[in-house]
């Protein structure tokens, strides 16, 4: 192949020509190669008998074994714990394949690991480029992915910004979990009143958006049980005031501090199937006020539309 590398099949063309008497150039032309590369591999693997085909492929094998680089190993990290630094790193590498293996981009993977099996869970980016001796810059694009996932999050120390895979990273995952399950729900939901549900793209999407609202039923299930009293009890109170309230009046009103009433708001409005038709939304005639409405979102265009013309 013009420009690739010299085969077997080629070295033992030029052996012939060699032989018959021609010179580089006319070899060059015959195989579609520069002159350079005719000449550079002739003085290169001649041997004392001149050149051959087979000393010369061996040869230049030879030469590439010794150019290839070894694989360079983490550095072992040392801890307090007594634990074997050797096979910490093999985790910490039987870690990162396993992502690999999920799809996650490897050098993602190994930086992800990296900072799992340190006790602190932060590590600068000169101490991960340091610790997977990779450029800094692979650090960053790993970084920018991982935080783009909810994975990690950047605090800085001074001048030194540094990477911090804290104990909220598993429900910070789950929740962009469920936000993009959420995302599949509605965006199907729209296909499939596009297409017509009585069409059988139609009824693909429809299918796929049940799918993936019993995706998020389930995770919802785990992630915000601990959180749905709270959230549930909110909803009540502002269906029974039928008005908008704040923060500081549902405090009052429930006998609890302001902190868990803003948590239970916040759960109702990252999750806001978690309460079936009713969700919680800003508005009122003061600002900070909020008040439960319908959620709209689990009827389809036509449904609204059949809705509205009852009303009229």
């Amino acid at each position: 192949m013009p420009g690739g590398r010299l085969t077997q099949e080629d070295r033992r063309l030029i052996a012939t020509l060699l032989k018959d008497g021609l010179g580089y150039a006319e070899i060059a032309r015959r195989l579609g190669r520069p002159t350079s590369t005719i000449s550079r591999e002739v003085a290169r693997n001649s041997g004392h008998s001149g050149y051959r085909a087979e000393e010369a492929s061996r040869v230049t094998g030879e030469r590439a074994r010794r150019r290839k680089p070894r694989p360079r190993a983490t550095p072992v990290v040392e801890n307090g714990y007594g634990r074997d630094p050797e096979a910490v790193r093999a985790f910490e590498t039987d870690f990162a394949e396993m992502m690999v293996a999920t799809g996650l981009p490897r050098m993602t993977s190994r930086v992800l690991s990296c900072l799992a099996v340190s006790d602190d869970g932060v590590l600068s980016a000169a101490e991960l480029a340091r610790r997977l001796q990779v450029s800094p810059a692979s650090v960053s694009n790993a970084v920018a992915y991982l935080e783009a996932q909810a994975m990690l999050r950047r605090e800085r120390d001074g001048r030194r910004e540094q990477y911090v895979l804290d104990e909220e990273m598993p429900q910070r995952v789950w929740a962009e979990s469920i936000r993009a399950n959420q995302e599949w729900v509605k965006i199907s939901r729209q296909g499939a009143e596009v297409l017509g549900p009585s069409t059988p793209a139609g009824a693909r999407m429809d299918d796929l958006s049940r799918f993936h609202a019993r995706i998020n039923e389930v995770m919802l299930d785990d992630r915000v049980a601990v959180y749905a009293s709270d959230a549930l009890t909110v909803l009540a109170a502002l269906l029974h005031a039928r008005r908008a309230l704040s923060v500081s009046a549902l405090a009052s009103t429930l006998g609890w501090p302001e902190e868990r009433v803003t948590g239970a708001l916040r759960v109702v409005d990252e999750h806001p199937h978690i309460a079936g038709p009713v969700t919680v939304v800003r508005g009122g005639s003061l600002v900070g006020e909020y008040r439960a409405v319908p959620l709209v979102e689990r009827l389809t265009g036509a449904q609204l539309a059949a809705l509205e013309s009852l009303e009229a």
